[in-house]
């Protein structure tokens, strides 16, 4: 425990180091709760001072309280990736406290009148207009927040705000503790391999690799993390393998399954749901879903269940027949009528490889990690001017975690650290958050933008390198696409500089456009190459793996809808005073758009964590809105070639560079020249008649 002095000392809490970036080689989880709550305290302090002065200018208010926000946010995105990367028991408890300091701060400035009516007059300033546009923005994005922090409110209905925020918070870790919990308490043994008959060899070494780390004496070791599951699901032919990993994974924290009860969220998904509901009424606002369009590009609810819905009636006639296709093809290979859902992964693998002869299996020893970032990097590099290069001297949080500079013009303009492998203790899914924001600081100088960019790969195993299957090369790109945009940013106010100020349903943009280099012959020749031999991805299956594109493309669009309309259709219609049951919601939702019904006892919900425990509440639909954005935006490259220079320059100055300093709609028509058309997509997708 580290005394008073230690405290309240900045420079002896490596935290609080003024440094371009953490100092991981010194931090400890020891130092997060001194650190935090010295920054809250200094924060609130700063805050009384400047609304007591009378003068509101950017230079006597808005820049020295962004200053106290960037200390926060260095502070925070450290904890808060330590609990996403490495979590323990002890990490847990620090996190709860101090996730609910944190919130019970956010609610106490959000709603401090003093500090709105201060912005509010640095808004009404004659001089207003001289301010730069992303300060302006700047500005316009504080007031709108405020009004959504219910500063207007009455006191009474002030502290019934407060109430509902902490309480969201709490449920969203404990929904996100349960789900990982329930992931990682799930293993099934199994003795020899003949065991999993059709299983590739680099999924048997990982599965022995993880019997051995589990104090097994030999066998292997399924689990529900993704480089298991996914192999386990598309190659084993034990169907009642399968079935047994289906359920497990499908039933996760819920009141079903090998742990039933065990981690259930049900509970906690309805108290979320109350809360948000409550939090809407108390905003004047309809319901959730009108709630959360307050600050995304979508103008109206009716606009998103007609977007999801157009979508829906063009890709639901492809998806159907894909299905119909694929149950044939079972019945002629198993000889049954029966077809069940944990065999459709594997059956639409086996017809994949029947109709296209390719499989991800076969392309995973043409993609190792290691010449998929140099070809990464290299496209990146074509495309925007800037060059990446290895800091393995810059500490790190794990020893699987490298760091990267991004230099232009031979000048250090960001950084990321990459944590590519899955491991125990860390969150499942691929994501990048925020290190360090770009920002113009008081000495003249420009703070380096820093990102963490989170995959959970298969991990090198018996000397081989991390061998990525071409689904993965495309997670790699989506986040390094979010990170681009993070990190590329020229805007020098914090608050809408990188991702900061965008509307979430734009969001996605940048992640989903890079995907597109996964699937050009030019870039694809830039990182592939077979880890043994060396030669290059063989012309014969890059035209096959081109030709199996759009494979199923309309099952894959028809899954993502029914995700969207479940959440957007769940946070529009929930109310206290009607019985609400969810999986009531999500059958009516299948029903309507679903190909393929899942049995009974799933409860997919139960561990949705993208809008339970992430930032997509009433928001999944962000990522087919921001999907038409990005086929859009690739489309001009299609006509003016995927690497014409003047194309990837434009593409980096009116959509990487702006931030949200300006409204996503003139972004976008700054770029492409007119309006977004969803017609791209579905030529994209294979969708077009």
């Amino acid at each position: 425990m580290k005394s008073i002095k230690e405290r309240l000392l900045p420079y002896m809490n490596p935290l609080l180091a003024d440094a371009p970036r953490p100092d991981f080689d010194s931090i400890s989880i020891a130092d997060f709760e001194p650190a935090l709550e010295q920054v809250l305290e200094e924060s609130r302090q700063l805050v009384t001072k400047l609304t007591s002065q009378g003068v509101d200018t950017w230079e006597s208010l808005a820049y020295p309280l962004e200053e106290t926000d960037d200390q926060l946010n260095k502070v925070w995105s450290v904890i808060s990736h330590y609990n996403s990367v490495l979590n323990s028991d002890e990490l847990r408890e620090i996190y709860k406290r101090l996730i609910g300091l944190l919130t019970d701060y956010n609610t106490e400035m959000g709603q401090n009148v003093a500090l709105y009516e201060a912005y509010q007059r640095l808004a009404d300033r004659s001089d207003f207009a001289s301010l730069s546009q992303a300060q302006q923005q700047s500005i316009k994005h504080i007031l709108r927040s405020f009004k959504l922090s219910g500063v207007a409110l009455p006191e009474a209905k002030k502290q019934r705000y407060s109430e509902l925020k902490k309480k969201l918070s709490s449920l969203s870790n404990i929904f996100s503790e349960n789900v990982l919990d329930a992931t990682q308490a799930w293993t099934l043994h199994i003795e020899s391999k003949e065991q999993l008959p059709g299983l590739p060899d680099s999924t048997l070494q990982l599965l022995a690799s993880l019997a051995k780390e589990n104090d097994h004496k030999g066998g292997y070791l399924l689990t529900l993390d993704a480089p298991c599951y996914l192999p386990v699901m598309t190659y084993c032919e034990d169907a009642s393998i399968r079935e047994k990993m289906y359920e497990a994974f499908m039933t996760r924290a819920s009141e079903q399954g090998p742990h039933a009860g065990k981690w259930d969220n049900s509970e906690t998904i309805q108290e979320i749901l109350v809360a948000r509901q409550a939090l809407a009424k108390l905003l004047s606002f309809d319901n959730y879903a009108h709630q959360s369009l307050a600050t995304k590009m979508a103008e109206s609810v009716d606009e998103v269940v007609a977007f999801l819905e157009q979508l829906a009636d063009k890709g639901g006639t492809f998806a159907k027949q894909e299905l119909e296709d694929l149950k044939a093809f079972a019945k002629e290979e198993s000889g049954s009528d029966i077809f069940n859902v944990w065999d459709s992964a594997f059956y639409a693998e086996k017809l994949k490889q029947n109709r296209f002869d390719i499989s991800q299996e076969a392309l995973r020893p043409y993609f190792p990690a290691p010449t998929v970032l140099n070809g990464l990097f290299e496209i990146v590099k074509r495309l925007f001017n800037v060059e990446v290069f290895a800091k393995p001297e810059v500490s790190s949080f794990h020893p699987d975690a490298c760091y990267y500079s991004i230099f232009s013009e031979g000048k250090e303009i960001a950084g990321f650290y990459l944590d590519l492998y899955a491991r125990k203790n860390k969150r499942g899914g691929a994501w990048m958050a925020e290190c360090r924001s770009r920002r113009r600081l008081s000495d003249g100088s420009i703070q380096v933008p820093v990102a963490f960019l989170v995959c959970n790969f298969t991990p090198p195993v018996d000397g081989k390198p991390s061998l990525l299957t071409h689904n993965e090369v495309t997670t790699l790109f989506h986040e390094f696409g979010h990170g681009l945009h993070h990190m590329l940013t020229n805007i020098e106010v914090a608050g809408v500089s990188g991702i900061s100020g965008v509307p979430w349903d734009v969001v996605e943009l940048p992640s989903q456009f890079l995907e597109n280099w996964c699937w050009q012959e030019e870039s694809l020749a830039m990182m592939s190459k077979h880890f043994e031999t060396g030669e290059p991805l063989p012309k014969v299956m890059l035209d096959k793996m081109l030709a199996a594109k759009y494979f199923q493309s309309g099952m894959m669009m028809m899954r993502q809808i029914e995700f969207s309309l479940f959440d957007f259709l769940l946070h529009r219609d929930f109310s206290e005073k009607e019985n609400n049951d969810v999986l009531a919601l999500m059958d009516y939702v299948r029903n309507k758009v679903a190909v393929i019904k899942p049995p009974e006892y799933t409860r997919f919900s139960h561990a949705f964590s993208h809008i339970f425990a992430g930032g997509y509440a009433a928001g999944y639909y962000s990522y087919k809105w921001a999907e038409v954005l990005a086929a859009d935006a690739f489309s001009r490259f299609e006509e003016e070639g995927i690497f014409n220079p003047q194309t990837g320059l434009d593409y980096k100055e009116h959509i990487l560079q702006m931030g949200g300093s300006i409204e996503a709609v003139d972004m976008f028509v700054n770029f492409r020249g007119r309006k977004p058309s969803v017609e791209p997509l579905l030529r994209q997708a294979g969708m077009k008649v």
